[in-house]
């Protein structure tokens, strides 16, 4: 990657995750370019592509009258992989949480349907093999969460349908967020079936703590220890 592109990025994240946290609240308008490039120490083309792509991405709106103006939240592009990055860098919401398990409750379970019509030999070992990945990651430690987002986008894949397929890519890093959190959680990995990983999510929804942030991927699983040895009377 070019040092254009590693400064433009940079630029865009931060920009990004200051609307996402609400520095920047929907309705109010971000400073001016020049601001900005003197803000992050980079030119005003660089601002300017940084802000093409947060219009692309559908969070921002710019005009010559009314400058560049943050759009309400409902009109992002919650399928793009840097809005849900730069939502997990700033801390979960309640909202975000409950809209993404509700997602999954609605997809997976068609999904699934439609994968045991469908699904080729091709598919099936793709399948077998991530869920193979899972087990060995509960049973001896290891990374759990790669090989569980294999396993549901295996799912979706095995549908055959074009629109699923995009799809499964576009989930991707919605999937991801949801087993890093409930990986996390100090009692074990997540349930393999979507009730059990909706349970999780309504444990962290109704509690008042404040929810994390997902700066870094989700810690490996670490191998069950075996039961103390009991001596004999």
């Amino acid at each position: 990657m070019s040092t254009h592109q590693n400064i433009l990025g940079h630029t865009l994240d931060q920009l990004g995750e200051a609307i996402v946290s609400g520095r920047y609240a929907p309705g109010s308008a971000i400073p001016p370019e020049p601001v900005l490039g003197e803000a992050f120490g980079v030119s005003r083309t660089v601002v300017r592509e940084a802000i093409k792509s947060l219009v692309a991405k559908g969070l921002v709106v710019t005009g010559p009258k009314v400058g560049t103006r943050v759009l309400p939240a409902e009109q992002w592009n919650w399928f793009d992989q840097s809005v849900v990055r730069w939502h997990t860098r700033v801390g979960l919401s309640h909202e975000f949480l409950r809209d993404l398990q509700e997602l999954r409750r609605v997809v997976e379970p068609a999904a699934v349907r439609l994968a045991a019509e469908r699904a080729t030999a091709e598919d099936l070992a793709d399948i077998e093999a991530a869920f193979a990945g899972m087990k060995h990651a509960i049973e001896h430690g290891g990374d759990y969460v790669t090989h569980d987002l294999r396993f549901h986008q295996g799912l979706l894949r095995a549908c055959h349908n074009r629109m699923l397929v995009q799809m499964s890519k576009a989930l991707g890093a919605l999937l991801r967020t949801s087993f890093e959190l409930s990986t996390a959680k100090p009692h074990g990995p997540a349930l393999v079936l979507i009730d059990g990983a909706y349970t999780d999510m309504q444990e962290v929804l109704a509690s008042r703590q404040a929810l994390p942030s997902l700066i870094a991927q989700a810690a490996p699983l670490k191998a069950p220890q075996p039961p103390p040895a009991t001596s004999r009377p």
